[in-house]
């Protein structure tokens, strides 16, 4: 999630894809020599700092309902569910085939992948 350079973001309607767009994500990229910090449970993204990066890089997909991607911190995790966006680790790595899967409701969050 943080080293993705852009969002696939994908409109579903009526149970379809109808629209494919490539958005500018801001990440490690941008935010490199900041300071991380990791909670007592050694989980990532919890510092102030951190909020600030991720509202950063939720403001581009701020009008999406799910966030579907590889794995991510806890604290990015947690900061999309704040923003309203509902965030789901897979393992599927096609985008369209983990569209597909969450649409058919078979999709499983895997969680154990957050660091």
């Amino acid at each position: 999630f943080g080293r993705a350079p852009y969002y696939a973001v994908l409109t579903v309607e009526e149970g379809r894809i109808v629209e494919r767009e490539l958005r500018d994500k801001l990440g490690h990229r941008q935010f490199i020599g900041q300071e991380t910090h990791e909670d007592e449970s050694g989980r990532h993204g919890y510092s102030p700092g951190a909020q600030d990066r991720h509202a950063a890089m939720a403001a581009a997909i701020s009008d999406c309902e799910v966030l579907l991607c590889g794995g991510m911190g806890w604290g990015a995790y947690e900061a999309m569910k704040q923003y309203g966006i509902r965030p789901i680790i897979t393992d599927i790595t096609d985008i369209e085939a983990a569209v597909q899967a969450y649409l058919d409701g078979t999709i499983v969050d895997h969680t154990e992948l957050l660091h």
